[in-house]
């Protein structure tokens, strides 16, 4: 069963968006000061707009036409001001929340690049491709114009609130207490808001999974007429996720309702209580005016809110569910920057990807250096696993994967540093993927501070190296997604240009050219020839044929290595190797 990733608390997210304010506080306090002198402009034209009523409806007298003039000319200078202050505050903000949001993707990537490979596994392919897309979704448009219209919404409500209170303090309750009664709604919102979202992104997240998978393995799938199957699978996440979207949808029913209430309410609220007030003369007909002008105001903001909470809801809900990505435990405590260049050994290995159940059982495996080692045995006999031990990519359950000299003297492959480990090992699947970006930062993604002359004789080595010339700008060509869509077998290439920067000691292949297509398969393994060269080398075989090359057989039933030694030996022996080959050659 899989185990999701964690979801961090309230406090978290909290303490996370604080860290991303106090990192742009100054830009923060920039649109926070235009937004509420924008603010004090909106407010101030009610104001005049009572004022003048009051001169109108006094007494006239000789400078009345003159004053009244003066007051308009105040009112379009207000007018003006609020536009001029809004566009600039909107703009602002606008660049604060591309900022934010940028970083925070970025640091999504970051933290999801060092997530632990069992833990990725465990979680499934859906959580993980759920956080860094759906998620990272909903919460672009809060980031990139939320922080400008929250801002704008509070600073206005404010400012009309104390603005009212000062025009007229009799008359300011009948617009803030029909404001107050939406309060419990709002709290009663909110309680159940928070959680019901976070279950339907991560229902959403087991969708994405299930169509991930189904697309990927779309040949087994068919191949075995699974698909009735998966769309079943697919129907009941689709039915959960439907659900809990209904439940939302109520949700947002019943708080726009109150706030609906909320912002008509104000209006009669003033206009009734300043009647009565006005008939006992406690009130001026400009101040219900005023008021009364701030009680319609409140029907932008309030209207606004009731898009924003719930937005807010969603995009906290995301929030804790990308958060939670930086809470996955490290699987290692790297301590060593040493490399040794010499090949890992195996010593007393097991492995279990759930707890009891072992894949791998007491493993010892010691590589010659310079040596072609192939793992053969039968799927799901754990030599894929055992690739994945030799690689550093896992860490034993019990027992250890070494390098250097001595079983207590060798350096785990696990206590090294990232840099460290790729120039010891690295794992070269049938996996490779071009970015969307440059041929040269598709390279340094190996080794960021190769030249490109290094780049160069990279392409050179795994024969890449006249392709790569012809393209229109050289290594400065877009590849990928919106550019130059590379071949499978030049995809190949740049995967092990990428080994050749990196310069392993040790290589560990999983069938790397078993996707590829016979013509274009034998091109890439005379790349992959060239790459080999002077290393040493373990082939987990799928294909004998690849184990009658090597130097060495190690045949693995059962998460154990049971027989080791050159193929001729192994044949001659009759065990288990000669019964695999024996399968293979008669199919």
């Amino acid at each position: 069963m899989n185990q999701r990733l964690p979801v961090a608390d309230g406090a978290a997210v909290r303490r996370r968006a604080a860290r991303l304010i106090a990192e742009h506080k100054g830009a923060v306090a920039a649109v926070t000061v235009i937004q509420l002198l924008a603010a004090l402009a909106s407010v101030g034209i009610p104001r005049v707009l009572g004022s003048m009523v009051d001169l109108v409806s006094g007494a006239p007298g000789a400078d009345a036409a003159g004053r009244l003039q003066g007051l308009i000319a105040v009112v379009i200078a207000l007018a003006i001001g609020n536009a001029a202050l809004t566009g600039c505050g909107e703009y602002l903000a606008r660049v604060l929340g591309e900022r934010v949001f940028a970083e925070l993707r970025e640091r999504l990537v970051g933290s999801a690049m060092h997530l632990p490979l069992s833990v990725v596994e465990s979680a499934g392919t859906g959580d993980l491709l759920g956080r860094t897309s759906r998620d990272l979704e909903s919460i672009r448009n809060v980031v990139r114009r939320g922080i400008s219209q929250i801002l704008v919404i509070m600073l206005t409500l404010l400012t009309i609130v104390v603005a009212a209170v000062v025009t007229s303090p009799r008359l300011s309750p009948a617009l803030i207490v029909p404001m107050l009664a939406v309060a419990p709604v709002l709290r009663w919102y909110l309680r159940h808001a928070v959680p019901a979202y976070r279950a339907m992104n991560a229902m959403w997240a087991e969708v994405d999974g299930v169509i991930a998978e189904t697309a990927d393995q779309a040949a087994t799938v068919d191949a075995h007429a699974l698909g009735a199957r998966r769309n079943r699978i697919l129907d009941r996440a689709m039915i959960e996720v439907w659900s809990t979207e209904q439940y939302t949808l109520w949700l947002r029913i019943v708080l726009i309702t109150a706030l609906g209430l909320g912002s008509f309410a104000p209006v009669i609220a003033v206009v009734a209580w300043g009647a009565w007030l006005a008939g006992h003369g406690a009130v001026t007909l400009g101040a219900i005016t005023t008021v009364a002008l701030y009680a319609v105001q409140l029907r932008t903001p309030v209207s606004e809110v009731t898009f924003w909470i719930d937005s807010l809801q969603s995009a906290g809900a995301a929030m804790s569910r990308i958060v939670g990505v930086e809470l996955v435990r490290p699987d290692r405590e790297p301590t060593s920057g040493a490399v040794t260049g010499r090949p890992p050994r195996v010593c007393g290995v097991s492995y279990a990807y759930r707890p009891g159940h072992d894949v791998l059982h007491e493993v010892d495996l010691e590589l010659i250096p310079g040596e072609r080692l192939a793992v053969v045995g039968p799927s799901g006999s754990g030599k894929s696993t055992l690739g994945r031990m030799l690689a550093g990519i896992h860490p034993p359950t019990r027992g250890r994967v070494i390098v250097g000299d001595g079983d207590e003297g060798g350096i785990d492959l696990t206590a090294l540093t990232e840099d460290a480990l790729h120039r010891e090992v690295a794992l070269v699947t049938q996996e490779h993927h071009v970015f969307a970006c440059t041929l040269a930062d598709n390279l340094r993604l190996a080794r960021t501070d190769a030249t490109d002359a290094e780049l160069e004789r990279a392409l050179e080595v795994v024969g890449a190296a006249d392709w790569a010339r012809e393209l229109s700008d050289g290594l400065g060509t877009l590849v990928g997604a919106g550019g130059v869509q590379l071949t499978p077998g030049q995809a190949q290439q740049v995967a092990l240009a990428r080994i050749v920067l990196m310069d392993p000691a040790t290589l560990v292949l999983d069938e790397a050219t078993s996707l590829l297509d016979p013509g274009v398969a034998r091109s890439a393994e005379r790349s992959l020839d060239a790459v080999l060269a002077g290393r040493t080398v373990v082939a987990i075989a799928h294909r004998l044929d690849t184990a009658a090359a090597a130097d060495r057989v190690a045949v693995v039933i059962g998460g154990r290595i049971v027989e080791l030694g050159p193929h001729a030996e192994l044949l001659a022996a009759g065990g288990e190797y000669t019964r695999l080959w024996q399968a293979w050659t008669s199919d």
